[in-house]
């Protein structure tokens, strides 16, 4: 038998693919939906092989599970089943279990809502934040609030609750503690890259408080106080239109669209995504994976070349 061969049957075992089944939870780390998420997707996926006799399964069976479950079940099914597929066989392939017998195999076509509000390149980040003058504590406030939420995929909400001292060493640097959509307490965090741990604590450094809202108001009304949602999303859209980025389809929470679609851009996973964007269902994740599936689709340029 074949090293391939022992491999597939270790699969189609029971007792290993159960350890396997383990190995891969442990790596995604996930939340317990997600974890019970992909165990069912994955015991479906290998009922199937073993109903079918297949016992080293190839990409055109990995197809044909996919075929079937169009033909019975609901599109965000297929499409998270398929997501597990692919994560399980690419994780196989890093650890050298088993070939990715399922790179870019695609899952259903989703008809449920598309993002109103469009996400910004690279390019157009750093255009506008080098279009924030920093000469004055209010442009240094500006300035780490656009950059926290814009790596940080934060809410408005999210930035006008935290604290000073939601800011705490994490296991791999500084995190700042959050509280996010529907929760009553800050269990979660998000690490803070060096640029915006710099541009916090260069804010702070100007405010000279070192406890209270980690934003605070400047105007004449409320200064020193806690900022509203509404202030942060003016102030996000007033340094766009600075930096060139009128657009109607432009907000503050584009800035959380934007963390999501670069992070996958850069090779993060789906399942890094919805942690960095604390989605509890990772189906929301998906609008992100499928918008940029489509911009990357060449379709028309191709037939445009055979006419043209």
């Amino acid at each position: 038998m074949t090293m391939i061969a022992a491999q597939a049957q270790e699969l189609t075992e029971q007792a290993g693919l159960q350890a396997l089944y383990s190995r891969f939870i442990a790596y995604l780390d996930s939340k317990p939906r997600t974890v019970q998420t992909y165990n069912s997707a994955l015991h479906q996926f290998f009922t199937w092989l073993a109903d079918k006799g297949i016992t080293q399964p190839q990409r055109d069976h990995v197809l044909a599970y996919r075929d079937d479950l169009l033909s019975r079940a609901k599109p965000t099914t297929v499409q998270a089943y398929m997501v597990a597929v692919r994560l399980f066989f690419r994780w196989t392939a890093q650890e050298g279990l088993y070939p990715d017998i399922a790179d870019k195999i695609k899952g259903a076509k989703l008809n449920g809502k598309r993002h109103k509000r469009d996400a910004l390149t690279a390019e157009q980040v750093r255009t506008l934040l080098q279009a924030i003058n920093q000469d004055s504590p209010q442009g240094r406030r500006d300035y780490a609030i656009v950059a926290l939420m814009v790596t940080g995929g934060l809410r408005d909400i999210e930035v006008v609750q935290a604290n000073i001292e939601d800011m705490r060493q994490g296991p791999g640097g500084t995190v700042l503690y959050i509280q996010g959509k529907g929760w009553d307490s800050k269990d979660e965090y998000i690490s803070l890259a060096r640029p915006v741990e710099d541009a916090i604590k260069a804010y702070l450094a100007a405010r000279g408080e070192t406890q209270g809202p980690l934003f605070a108001s400047a105007s004449n009304n409320s200064k020193g106080g806690r900022m509203s949602a509404r202030s942060i999303s003016a102030i996000v859209k007033g340094h766009m239109r600075a930096a060139g980025f009128d657009s109607d389809r432009l907000t503050a929470h584009s800035l959380r669209h934007t963390a999501g679609t670069l992070n996958l851009l850069n090779g993060g996973t789906l399942q890094e995504t919805q942690q960095l964007l604390r989605h509890s269902n990772i189906n929301t994740t998906m609008i992100y994976l499928h918008n940029l599936e489509r911009a990357a689709n060449r379709s028309e340029q191709r037939i445009a070349a055979a006419i043209f």
